[in-house]
């Protein structure tokens, strides 16, 4: 019996190592290579200039994620001539969510005038690293010496309808640039849930 409790204890810290979650604040991102909805690879590393990335994961389908578009072309034209550049990724597997396969990614670009790339990961790559949870969530990352570095993790703002009072993304590369660390690194991202491929989860 003792070496049966044992052994449960053994595989429950086993699973829980295995269980490691993504990328949290303070962590080194990896440079990433994806499909863009006009064909070709995007990296971090194509952008020489960059003082960072807005990532965002969103999707086609999801009402939240479409009620944000429009603030996330905002981010992108406010902040990428001060080298903040957005890159949205759709983190959902096209067989387990109708409507987000690759060509209906680049018909939605076209159609909602997407001002960034909009990246195609069915399987979860680049995603499983992140370990988002909704559609919408936001990671901002800056660049340390050589580095790429997470600062900021969760929602754009506090309200889907348009009216916020927080707008944590913009505040978070606000306190940025000014060598700041944002005052509110992570807040609770509000959309629809990730269409994991079937068997895979956000852990790595």
């Amino acid at each position: 019996m003792k070496n049966l409790v044992i052994g449960m204890l053994l595989l429950s810290c086993f699973s829980l190592n295995a269980q490691k979650k993504g990328y949290e604040i303070g962590d080194k991102i990896e440079n990433f290579s994806l499909e863009n909805v006009s064909g070709e690879k995007v990296s971090l590393a194509d952008y020489d200039g960059a003082n960072g990335f807005i990532i965002a994961f969103t999707c086609n389908t999801c009402p939240v994620a479409q009620a944000y578009e429009g603030r996330l072309i905002a981010l992108d034209n406010q902040f990428k001539e001060q080298g903040y550049p957005v890159i949205a990724i759709n983190p959902n597997d096209p067989e387990a969510q109708e409507g987000e396969a690759l060509e209906h990614m680049r018909q939605r670009a076209t159609d909602q005038e997407f001002t960034f790339p909009y990246l195609y990961d069915p399987d979860h790559m680049v995603t499983k690293k992140f370990a988002p949870t909704r559609t919408p969530h936001m990671f901002v990352v800056q660049k340390v010496d050589n580095d790429m570095v997470l600062k900021y993790i969760g929602a754009i703002d506090d309200s889907q309808d348009g009216t916020p009072t927080n707008l944590f993304v913009e505040n978070a590369l606000t306190d940025l640039m000014q060598g700041k660390d944002p005052s509110t690194p992570t807040t609770k991202a509000i959309g629809c849930e990730i269409k994991w491929k079937k068997g895979t989860t956000s852990s790595l």
